[in-house]
């Protein structure tokens, strides 16, 4: 071959395997961005449920208006949200192929919901809760969970 050929070869070569390392990190960006928008899915999916389970009476596998400790278990909502969830001996936690999920806080009004994708990155907070007009609210956080609802808030 001549040397032209030989330096075209070279850079082909070179532009193909640059190609091939920016397609790769591409591919794992839109992997790591899909698996969060799945958690983020599987907590709203929660939430909506969670408002469904406040206002059940506690005799029909409900919270009976009130989502504390002290008259629903964490680890009973998290089963009752009807997410698609494995269940382990670890109390108060589920996981699918998306990521690790569990209730971080409750109060009579409100529940925290925290989604740990399974490709990594910032945890994914989800807070619902009523408030005294009778609307429910969903915030949806990553990092840090938000403030649970005023009360009364519009």
């Amino acid at each position: 071959m001549g040397q032209q050929q030989l330096l075209l070869l070279i850079l082909v070569t070179i532009l193909v395997g640059i190609a091939t390392v920016v397609a790769m990190n591409v591919f794992g960006t839109a992997s790591a961005d899909a698996n969060r928008n799945a958690v983020r899915q599987d907590l709203l999916q929660g939430a909506t449920a969670a408002q469904a389970i406040w206002a059940r009476p506690a005799m029909l596998d409900g919270a009976g208006q009130d989502f504390s400790t002290e008259s629903i278990s964490h680890d009973e909502v998290l089963r009752l949200l009807g997410m698609p969830l494995e269940f382990t001996a670890t109390v108060n936690e589920g996981s699918n192929q998306n990521g690790v999920y569990s209730i971080t806080a409750s109060d009579t009004l409100s529940l925290t919901l925290q989604g740990i994708p399974a490709q990594g990155g910032d945890n994914i907070y989800a807070v619902v809760c009523r408030d005294t007009d009778n609307n429910w609210q969903v915030d949806l956080a990553d990092a840090t969970a938000p403030a649970p609802c005023e009360v009364g808030l519009e």
